[in-house]
């Protein structure tokens, strides 16, 4: 049986162990991450090493839940059923990259990086959070079915 605190403090102890890494790999700068994608100019190669350090955590963790019967919080794997490449992912991901190279966080660092206080960031998550509602009520809108009176 699943229980809902362990859940959450499983959920916590994982996005703290999160911002701990993007603290300590130095991936709350956002030069860093525009230094990485400034590839003619003064490149810096460190957030290749991150997202390497990643692909091989992330390849241990799929090959790991490929051999269980179901996960040890949960009674089962929730997995994403659409697999689809479609107009709004590929929307959607111009938009997160434009934001990405243009401010140089990524919503995972940009949430990080309020701890350490300063305006810009704040700015940023709030426009984050601001756009990721006005898509929410817009999909939401789209999605819902027309309703016609009896």
């Amino acid at each position: 049986m699943t229980s809902r605190p362990a859940q959450i403090a499983a959920a916590l102890l994982a996005g703290v162990l999160f911002g701990f890494g993007l603290a300590l790999s130095g991936m709350l700068d956002p030069a860093r991450v525009q230094g990485f994608l400034d590839i003619f100019g003064n490149w810096d190669p460190s957030l290749a090493f991150v997202l390497g350090g990643a692909v091989v955590v992330a390849f241990a963790g799929v090959t790991l839940s490929k051999r269980m019967r179901r996960p040890v919080l949960d009674t089962q794997f929730h997995l994403p059923s659409n697999n689809r490449i479609d107009a709004r992912l590929i929307a959607g991901s111009a938009i997160f990259g434009l934001g990405w190279g243009l401010a140089g966080f990524c919503p995972g660092p940009a949430v990080a990086s309020l701890s350490l206080g300063l305006w810009q960031t704040m700015l940023f998550v709030a426009a984050m959070l601001a756009g990721m509602m006005v898509h929410d009520r817009a999909y939401r809108t789209q999605r819902a079915p027309a309703h016609r009176p009896a």
